[in-house]
């Protein structure tokens, strides 16, 4: 499944793989995120913290129509506020996407999966 975008020359396909991987390196630069988790923890192990190539796997694309939604599952640097953290994600994945693809997203949902201490 791709995103598909029209403009006066044509149209272009941006893969969901393209926008996840977009939307994990900007969630991984926010203050407080430790990295990404799987969303099948069981499955895929606990202890796992998804490296840069495997941000796929952690931020999950859908589509409604033309709306875009975004679910993305982090852990958390152990001693910061939650739930400032995962506003922080949101607006930076929301600006992230709208100023590299010209998208507009509708909704970035955030899934905690864990909280660590963050190395120093």
């Amino acid at each position: 499944m791709s995103v598909e975008l029209k403009n006066e020359f044509g149209s272009i396909d941006i893969s969901n793989d393209v926008v996840s991987q977009i939307a994990g390196g900007a969630a991984i630069e926010c203050y407080g995120i430790v990295g990404m988790a799987s969303k099948h923890q069981i499955r895929d192990g606990l202890t796992d913290i998804l490296r840069k190539e495997n941000f796929g796997r952690g931020v999950v694309v859908r589509q409604a129509g033309d709306q875009l939604h975004i679910d993305m599952y982090v852990i958390v640097s152990y001693g910061t506020k939650i739930s400032e953290v995962a506003y922080q994600v949101q607006s930076k994945v929301k600006y992230t996407l709208d100023k590299t693809l010209g998208m507009s997203v509708s909704s970035v949902n955030i899934y905690v999966q864990g909280v660590r201490v963050a190395n120093v």
